[in-house]
């Protein structure tokens, strides 16, 4: 009986934003119309980047903001700068090693207002064997009815940070590597969101 509930209890204790959030307003991910975007400076300019190949899970609802949650999961291997040895350095183990770790992940625990339409979400971000807490500030750009989706409504998000490659074992992270590649990975996300709408 003991270990059951204290295994009941880790459970709840690691997937508690999910659960949370299943009573704020679920969103589902329009990828059409979603990019994961990035750049990084090569000596004095900016390369620039995506990965093609993401997912979401989103529960969001400005009034109840205490049960909203994100979860967010790209699939390393879909890394495209429009230059192939490029990309396949990118994935080999100097940089993400993708074979041994397919996926980014980011799990929020945590979202609170800072202003209008401007929100944070904290949570924990794991790029290879790295996990750490960090704070990925948002913004609402808008929502409406969906003019050509009848019943459906639009949310759009959009995610402007930045990471330091090196906090994540990304690239090897000595002086002369971070002369040539930057250490500071600027990230854009703009993210339409899609529900349909609950009669009553």
């Amino acid at each position: 009986m003991i270990k059951k509930y204290f295994l009941a209890l880790i459970i709840s204790l690691t997937f508690g934003w999910n659960l949370q959030g299943q009573d704020a307003t679920m969103w589902t991910v329009d990828k059409a119309h979603t990019s994961v975007n990035f750049g990084i400076n090569h000596f004095f300019n900016e390369v620039k980047g995506k990965f093609t190949e993401f997912d979401g899970s989103f529960h969001f609802d400005p009034d109840q903001l205490n049960q909203s949650g994100f979860s967010f999961i790209i699939q390393v291997k879909s890394v495209d700068t429009d230059n192939e040895k490029r990309d396949n350095h990118l994935q080999s183990a100097d940089f993400f090693n993708a074979e041994q770790f397919p996926e980014i992940k980011f799990v929020s625990t945590k979202v609170e207002m800072i202003s209008e339409n401007k929100y944070q979400a904290m949570g924990n971000l794991t790029i290879k064997d790295v996990t750490k807490n960090i704070v990925i500030p948002f913004s609402v750009t808008g929502q409406m009815e969906h003019p050509m989706m009848e019943g459906n409504l639009i949310l759009g998000l959009r995610i402007d940070t930045t990471l330091d490659r090196t906090d994540y074992g990304v690239g090897v992270g000595d002086w002369a590597a971070t002369m040539v590649v930057g250490d500071e990975v600027r990230i854009n996300i703009p993210m339409e969101l899609n529900r349909k709408v609950t009669s009553k």
